[in-house]
């Protein structure tokens, strides 16, 4: 299984759906993985594990953020989406209107 070191932002899609569903109310101290990298830094991630390889997502303060906001901020797309600011014109039916006709509709 590959391992591999990833900033949140730069995950597409499907990965970052895959970790909201992980870790969905954030992370704990549990859930933190601690090495050093090639260079000697240390480095704290989170796991994200797929069919065919073990993401190692970077740990920051900004991922804990971007973890806490993902509901609201994709509700407040899909808001966008769904009901744009440009009011739709309505059609609107008088259903009370007579007829004039002389047919038996029975």
């Amino acid at each position: 299984m590959k391992r591999i070191l990833i900033d949140y932002k730069k995950l597409d899609h499907h990965l970052t759906a895959l970790l909201i569903d992980s870790y969905p109310n954030g992370y704990g101290d549990e859930d933190i993985v601690g090495f050093k990298n090639h260079k000697g830094e240390f480095i704290e991630a989170v796991e994200l594990r797929t069919g065919d390889a073990l993401y190692l997502v970077k740990i920051s303060q900004s991922l804990s953020h971007f973890i806490a906001n993902f509901d609201d901020s994709i509700m407040n797309e899909l808001e966008n989406v769904v009901q744009p600011d440009a009011e739709e014109p309505t059609l609107e039916l008088n259903l009370e209107a007579e007829y004039e006709g002389e047919e038996d509709l029975d």
